[in-house]
């Protein structure tokens, strides 16, 4: 696992010991980034289910100011702030450990908005659409951010999720991937 482009490409990423968490491929996040970006002038991300910090991490080293990660295992967490580290990210990340509903509500209190978001839950306990949701409600999207939603094949997501609607769909072997964005998004 590694970064794939910008300031930080080829830096060797560490991945959470043990078989609880499951890193995105560096094929699957090359093709995300070249949904979304490739690259980016500034901006937030949030990094929900982030795991190794892999998808964050590669959103800092495109271009996005800041990143916050969440994750609620703690060698999820302690890997987070090793690869960070490593990638001399520290001064642009935030990491809480903390489930995805808590830290939601915690971002709602301030006041935050995102330009990227990542939605990469365990692919057997997901609850995709009702986070979206909440998302929506509360209206944590930046006007022109996405939502990135990675899934398994065997789950569907519906195509509009109050105001927004899917931008992109591809699927790669068993991973899916569903892009959201405003209804009048300028994606």
């Amino acid at each position: 696992m590694r970064v794939i482009s910008g300031t930080c490409k080829g830096k060797q990423l560490k991945s959470v010991p043990g078989t609880s968490t499951r890193p995105t491929t560096d094929k699957v996040k090359e093709a995300i980034f070249n949904m979304v970006g490739p690259y980016f002038n500034g901006g937030r991300a949030l990094d929900l289910f982030a795991g190794s910090g892999g998808l964050g991490i590669e959103a800092l080293s495109r271009g996005i100011d800041t990143c916050i990660f969440v994750d609620r295992e703690p060698k999820a967490i302690q890997t987070i702030h090793k690869n960070i580290e490593s990638c001399h990210f520290k001064e642009n990340s935030e990491v809480y450990r903390n489930d995805s509903e808590r830290a939601l509500k915690a971002i709602i209190k301030r006041e935050l908005k995102f330009e990227l978001i990542f939605l990469d839950p365990p692919y057997k306990k997901q609850k995709l659409e009702q986070l979206i949701d909440f998302i929506a409600e509360h209206d944590l999207l930046a006007e022109d951010g996405v939502i990135v939603a990675e899934y398994g094949t065997e789950d569907q997501l519906q195509e509009n999720i109050k105001t927004y609607t899917v931008l992109k769909h591809e699927t790669y072997g068993t991973t899916a991937i569903t892009i959201y964005g405003k209804d009048n998004s300028q994606f």
